[in-house]
């Protein structure tokens, strides 16, 4: 660390305070260490900020950082700030390199995901291209670059639900390794392999799924690395129904962590590996397995929470200690007036933290409040729709149209304990096969008799009203319900969102109260 900090001193001047608070950052990122890597690159941002000019790329790189950290701890309002004020400097400013736009931009897509802004987040999405194309038109990054942000671009695509959009990225991506002569060739097999996992699941959600088979079984097994690539093997083997070999890539991904960090049990590995792993037993049928794992879990709850409050005492401890250091150095005669500064501050500090505290315990009321008025609507509305199907139901079959009575008798096949409407491959055709006619006349029926709605939509209404019940009287994680329900993971939140205005997790606790 003295060292880094003595080269910064030489070559940045005014911002050598900046670069060194940057490089401690940077090593205590690269150990895991992400309390105190948050607190150094804010300092190094904050420090850059001053002057900006004099190294566009660490001030804007610092701060990058420092909001995708924020991000991951769930500070969405706090990143996006960030992100949109080194965006808005970036807008037109040649000095800023366009990796760095770029990934900024790819950040700024990330937390519109997270915020339903799905439109928002395929328009950022484009700008991460162009921004790239650019700096790869001037020779700084060549098609690895393209290739990085075609992969992303391609994510995005899929988490909005289009699947073709990210088929289509996807081999935008493809070309471009394709076209990589040089490098390292490591790294283009390896990002050859995330490619065609990508496209088997995509394939697979199309309705492809004898190409997925054959793309997936194409894949040699050399270019599944790592744990990324071992999940992806995974993820594509669960969504194709292959629950046994999906348990073993859950095993290769936790024997090699454990050969890393095996001592360190937090939250997000129960969460990312244990609990997809468990899933995929109990899918397959190993019900053994899925015991063993289950106690597993439970003892490593209790060592996530020790080894949580054991390293977030570590990493505050550091930080205090570093900052007390600091302060040794500092020149005596300005003491007094340094040790008030942070009086000042721990106080600002305490009472922004009584003032968020508050803010967001008020933003959780006035949310539930609202959550709340709008049960009450929806109830309210599906009463009413239940009644006026009830009122058709009980008229004299002589006075009903065709459609009235092949409307009632649709409803009769909807409300039967079999719960047809779960089948995520049920359709006008398949309805009117079960009810023996034609499937025009079930879409008028349907069209007539609810006001002109589609048979899609009224089965996803169904769909959704089944899925609300599990929500409200199960403890069943949110996609397995999706999948229960008949919806596939990628659509069922926006389609509950759109037609309950709120996500499910947030109807789960509104039902439940």
């Amino acid at each position: 660390m003295a060292g880094c900090t003595q080269c910064s001193e030489t070559r940045h001047g005014e911002n050598s305070q900046a670069m060194a608070d940057y490089q401690r950052a940077l090593a205590y990122d690269q150990g895991w260490q992400m309390k105190i890597a948050e607190h150094y690159y804010k300092k190094a941002y904050q420090g850059f900020a001053q002057k900006p000019t004099q190294d566009w790329y660490h001030y804007t790189d610092a701060g990058y950082r420092w909001a995708y950290l924020r991000f991951r701890r769930g500070d969405t309002e706090g990143a996006m700030s960030v992100t949109a004020e080194l965006l808005q400097r970036a807008k037109g400013n040649e000095a800023i390199p366009k990796t760095n736009e770029a990934a900024l931009l790819m950040l700024m897509a990330e937390i519109q995901l997270q915020l339903h802004q799905y439109d928002e987040a395929l328009t950022t999405g484009q700008q991460v291209y162009e921004a790239i194309e650019q700096d790869a038109d001037h020779g700084n990054g060549g098609e690895l670059n393209v290739a990085w942000a075609c992969l992303n671009i391609s994510d995005i695509y899929h988490k909005t639900g289009d699947t073709e959009g990210a088929m289509a990225w996807l081999d935008r991506c493809a070309q471009a390794l394709a076209q990589q002569e040089q490098g390292d060739s490591l790294m283009v097999e390896e990002w050859k392999g995330h490619v065609a996992l990508k496209r088997a699941l995509y394939l697979l959600e199309s309705g492809h799924a004898k190409e997925a088979q054959a793309t997936y079984a194409a894949i040699p097994r050399r270019r599944l690395m790592e744990p990324i690539g071992y999940r992806e093997a995974a993820d594509y083997l669960m969504a194709a129904g292959r629950y046994d070999e999906a348990a073993d890539w859950y095993e290769r991904i936790d024997s090699t962590y454990l050969a890393t960090d095996g001592a360190k049990m937090t939250f997000d590995i129960i969460a990312t590996r244990l609990s997809p792993r468990y899933m995929a037993y109990r899918k397959a049928g190993r019900n053994a397995d899925a015991l063993v794992l289950a106690d597993s879990v439970s003892a490593a709850i209790d060592s996530a929470l020790v080894w949580q409050k054991q390293n977030d005492a570590a990493e505050l401890a550091v930080i205090y200690q570093t900052h007390e250091k600091e302060l040794a150095l500092s020149d005596a005669k300005s003491e007094t007036r340094i040790h008030r500064i942070l009086l000042a501050a721990a106080v600002l500090v305490i009472l922004l933290i009584a003032y968020l505290f508050w803010r967001a315990r008020k933003y959780n009321q006035e949310l539930l409040e609202k959550n709340r008025r709008l049960l009450a609507e929806i109830e309210q509305r599906e009463r009413e729709e239940q009644q006026t199907i009830v009122q058709l139901k009980a008229e004299p079959q002589e006075k009903l149209t065709a459609s009235q009575q092949l409307f009632c008798r649709i409803c009769d096949l909807m409300d039967s304990s079999d719960h047809i409407y779960t089948d995520a491959d049920m359709d006008r055709n398949r309805l009117a096969q079960l009810l023996g006619t034609n499937e025009h006349y079930v879409t008028d029926a349907i069209s007539t008799c609810t006001n002109g709605k589609s048979v899609n939509s009224f089965l996803n209404e169904y769909r959704l009203r089944y899925a609300a019940r599990l929500l409200a009287t199960t403890a069943d994680p949110v996609t397995l319900v999706a999948e229960l329900s008949g919806f596939s993971r990628s659509s069922f939140f926006r389609i509950f969102s759109d037609a309950y205005g709120m996500s499910p997790s947030e109807y789960r606790r509104v039902a439940r109260k």
